[in-house]
């Protein structure tokens, strides 16, 4: 039944294969289809590995440094500010050690006088008028006679003196003035009389133990002159 049927079928494929052979032109451009529906979104694929950085850029130069701003001008001055409260007292300071003991002041019975570019003679004396020798001086007290080269800066030589043979002495003294001896002529001689009552000479020794009346120096610091 089946082979009955087909082979109808065959030949008609056959004859129809047959015929398109056997024409040359084709047939007239069929209408355009309709656009088809858009097809689903594929999945997003795996990201690709970062490029390798770009190498790095030059350092741009320096920018000139800008130029200093001029000053600007002084303030006023201000107002003064009110004067504040006066502080409190602070407490009084213990009180320091009690200093060292000073050398004894001038007496103002000690005296001292001094001629300046005197001369002295071979022959008799020379005498200097002296008023604070006193009746009491000459009693009681002491009479004092130095001398240097006028100008000199040297200390003073105290009587007597004697050097290289020559000799200067206090030959005496009475009131109101000293004799002074001499075994030479000299002029340039500044003479010093230092008179001191007997009182004043206890006293003195006694403030300064050890003082060398002959030394001036020390003299004229434990009476406090020049």
């Amino acid at each position: 039944m089946r082979i009955k049927y087909l082979v109808p079928f065959l030949l008609l494929i056959i004859i129809s294969l047959n015929a398109c052979k056997s024409s040359s032109t084709p047939g007239p451009t069929g209408a355009t289809g309709a656009t088809g529906a858009v097809g689903t979104a594929g999945a997003t694929g795996a990201a690709g590995a970062a490029g390798a950085g770009g190498p790095q850029g030059v350092a741009g130069a320096t920018g000139a440094t800008g130029a200093s701003g001029t000053n600007g001008t002084v303030g006023a001055t201000g107002a003064t500010g009110a004067t504040g409260a006066t502080g409190a007292t602070g407490a009084v300071g213990a009180a320091g050690a009690t200093g060292a003991t000073g050398a004894t002041g001038a007496s103002t019975n000690i005296a001292s006088y001094i001629f300046t570019n005197q001369s002295v003679f071979l022959v008799g004396n020379t005498r200097f008028l002296v008023p604070a020798i006193t009746q009491a001086i000459v009693d009681q007290g002491i009479v004092l006679v130095y001398f240097r080269n006028t100008g000199s800066t040297t200390s003073w030589n105290p009587l007597p003196y004697s050097e290289s043979g020559n000799t200067l002495n206090l030959q005496s003294y009475g009131v109101g003035y000293v004799d002074l001896k001499s075994n030479f002529t000299s002029s340039g001689l500044d003479i010093r009389v230092v008179i001191i009552p007997g009182t004043s000479l206890t006293t003195l020794m006694a403030h300064n133990p050890g003082l060398n009346l002959n030394n001036y120096d020390q003299v004229a610091k434990a009476i406090g002159i020049n």
